[in-house]
């Protein structure tokens, strides 16, 4: 049987060979010349002796190249192994070994750290450096040799992977999520019908890693498939990235919410740049309020907000495209999708009453790559268990309320962060917060709240216990307001609150033990 997604993609180029699919100033490619170079790629990968099935790392930034090699790759058979370009060396090493990694493609900016990597590895068949010129097409020439025909594969759309993402911890090494063909096929159709997609015409701006799951599937794979284009952004710049919107004419633009933060302080004549915009999608993180509404009344451009985890391939839900938008939810499922409320005993919650968010559909992964232990925790007859606490309301629109491993528990009662983060995100000049709970001998556990604040703001934390005791009940209030220039963030812009709980424990006097 075909691939399901490399039958699309096909499909694509064959109706629309001369529209454009890629544009960037390292070069633009029409649907029908990403088809040629991706067949050339692949013939190459077998020619070094790829297999279907094996899996070759990607580390390697946003531009023409990621996407001409990941296609490569697939039409290949083999499998995409997606490298974080922010992981440590000995994430990377695991990443490698983990997979069982059969090569490596990367490019010269980075082959310094992934040698290092790969240094520690007994064996590693083939690692391709490619040199970065101005020119992608002369940057893939060791990839280009060959002039023969990509292989002809029998798929299992069901069993057969296209990729394994690397899903960050809160503990320990990543997991590898493995989404196959029928997974990536299925959420990018899903994706092209709830967003309204435009055959042939929309133009997709990517500054999110492709790495990333979000990307990968709503930035790169989608437009593919129904003939329309992507705009690759190495770097997030404002000024880089409003200029670029306007000289390609983007008409979708995909951030987090703390890329639509920073574009707020934008001048106001670079408001124009925006104007071919038809609207943004905001995804990875909760998208405060108090943001969305700035940016959707300086820019005149409406955010639609969505959600999804890497392990379903990852778009589960979005508000609908030209519908009801309910800002602070992350909208309707999308077509293909089922989601539910469930309890600690598996039983769908009735609405307004908030549980964990279930998915099932042809979008949910094949399991977590060699962990089956950890993939039978988090699926239930079909339904994936994301972790993600929520509610439904009586309109079918869901809401995240916090992560399940996030839920702080004060004198027995529940405290949700996001409601804490949402009452601080409202002082003018507090740019970022993320609440975390910490052990407390007395009540069990207590909010500590991290905050990133203008430079120029003179926000106390008297003003803060202020405004929170107006705002909240006793049993929410922070305990402690710290104060950082910055909060970390992972490639995606999700705030890592493990890396603050680690501040905490250092602060405490906590031993940190060895993973090993």
């Amino acid at each position: 049987m075909l691939s399901p997604l490399l039958e699309r993609i096909d499909q694509a180029a064959a109706k629309f060979p001369e529209h454009p699919a890629v544009l960037s100033e390292n070069g633009e490619f029409s649907h029908g010349d990403l088809q040629n170079l991706t067949v050339r790629v692949a013939a190459s990968l077998v020619a070094r002796g790829v297999n279907k099935g094996d899996r070759i790392a990607l580390y390697a930034q946003n531009g023409p190249e990621f996407v001409i090699l990941y296609l490569g790759i697939v039409r290949a058979g083999a499998v995409v192994v997606p490298v974080n370009l922010l992981i440590n060396t000995p994430e990377m090493t695991h990443v490698l070994r983990d997979s069982g990694a059969a090569g490596v493609l990367t490019q010269s900016s980075l082959s310094s750290r992934i040698q290092s990597a790969v240094a520690s590895m007994e064996s590693l068949p083939f690692v391709v450096v490619l040199e970065e010129t101005s020119q992608a097409i002369e940057n893939l020439a060791p990839l280009l040799k060959e002039d023969g025909e990509a292989p002809v594969l029998d798929f299992s759309p069901e069993e057969d992977l296209v990729a394994i993402l690397y899903t960050s911890g809160t503990t320990g090494f990543p997991k590898g999520a493995m989404l196959t063909h029928q997974n990536l096929a299925s959420n990018t159709a899903s994706v092209h019908e709830a967003m309204h997609w435009r055959s042939g015409l929309d133009r997709v701006l990517v500054v999110l890693p492709m790495f990333h799951a979000f990307a990968a599937t709503v930035g790169l794979l989608t437009p593919l498939t129904n003939g329309s284009a992507l705009i690759p952004l190495s770097r997030f710049e404002p000024d880089t990235l409003s200029a670029t919107i306007h000289c390609y004419q983007a008409t979708i633009f995909l951030g987090v919410p703390s890329m639509y933060a920073v574009l707020l302080r934008l001048a106001p004549e670079k408001v124009n740049l925006f104007r071919s915009l038809r609207f943004g999608i905001s995804g990875g993180a909760a998208m405060p309020a108090q943001v969305l509404e700035k940016f959707e009344t300086k820019f005149n451009l409406r955010i639609y907000e969505g959600d999804g985890p890497t392990e379903c391939s990852p778009v589960t839900c979005v508000n609908p495209i030209g519908g009801v938008q309910k800002p602070g939810t992350v909208g309707l499922p999308v077509p293909g999708v089922e989601m539910r409320i469930v309890d600690d005993q598996g039983m769908t919650c009735p609405d307004g009453e908030i549980g964990e968010i279930a998915v099932r559909g042809n979008n949910v992964m094949k399991g977590y790559w060699n962990q089956p232990q950890a993939t039978h925790e988090v699926m239930r007859e079909g339904w994936l268990l994301t972790g993600d606490l929520g509610t439904r309301d009586s309109d079918g629109y869901f809401s995240i309320v916090d992560r399940k491993k996030d839920l702080i528990i004060v004198n027995g009662m529940n405290v949700y962060p996001r409601m804490i983060e949402e009452v601080l995100h409202g002082i003018p000049g507090v740019r970022e917060v993320a609440v975390i709970g910490e052990p407390d001998g007395l009540h069990g556990e207590v909010p500590v709240a991290y905050l990133g604040c203008d430079p120029e703001s003179a926000i106390d934390e008297k003003q803060l216990r202020s405004h929170c005791r107006t705002h909240l009940g006793r049993h929410q209030l922070p305990k402690r307001f710290v104060f950082l220039e910055a909060l970390p963030r992972n490639a995606a812009g999700k705030i890592l609150k493990r890396e603050l709980r680690l501040d905490g424990e250092r602060e405490r006097g906590v031993t940190l033990q060895s993973d090993d």
